[in-house]
């Protein structure tokens, strides 16, 4: 069984924003493969399914982000599954939007939510789904940037951005990480 986790904010305000490219992700992963994301437990909304023949939990943390670590270690420990088997998909400022980095193992970074998986896990070693959101034109307040309202024209390159990351998901379960780096990095 793969854990298939994508960072966001809950609150409505926040849908729509740069932050939630993990929730935005997961939600499309869902809707394509009928996987009902209704069900409550550990801080989090969830849904379980089969994606590519595997057995999927996918997860979105209702913890905030700087405190995701919190749900999806609960889930691991429960489901008892092994690290190889996570997925954690969130948005990152230092990819250009619409472009998507998949990696096996490494550190958080500057981004609070994995700073949280990081330090719950007590390891780096999962793979994740970096989603581009690019920079900030000008010097902006960070927050602001990644919890920000955004225009239609940067909406769209953003979608672009998440549903290489739903299909980058697919090609890790179906055909492996490494193989799926190769593809889509």
């Amino acid at each position: 069984m793969y854990l298939i986790a994508g960072l966001g904010n809950p609150e409505p305000e926040y849908s729509n924003t740069r932050h939630n490219m993990g929730f935005d992700t997961v939600n499309k992963l869902a809707k394509e493969y009928e996987i009902e994301l209704t069900r409550s437990k550990f801080n989090g909304i969830y849904g379980s399914g089969v994606i590519e023949e595997q057995k999927v939990l996918i997860l979105k943390p209702q913890t905030y982000m700087n405190l995701s670590g919190q749900s999806i270690k609960p889930f691991l420990d429960f489901y008892k599954i092994p690290l190889d088997h996570l997925i954690v998909i969130y948005d990152d400022m230092d990819i250009e939007k619409g472009i998507i980095k998949i990696r096996k193992k490494g550190g958080p970074g500057t981004h609070n939510g994995m700073k949280s998986v990081v330090h719950e896990l007590g390891s780096e070693e999962f793979t994740r789904i970096r989603v581009g959101i690019g920079l900030p034109e000008e010097n902006d307040d960070m927050i602001n940037y990644v919890i920000g309202k955004l225009e239609q024209e940067e909406m769209l390159l953003l979608e672009q951005g998440t549903t290489k990351a739903k299909e980058a998901v697919i090609e890790i379960l179906k055909n492996g990480i490494d193989k799926a780096m190769n593809k889509m990095n």
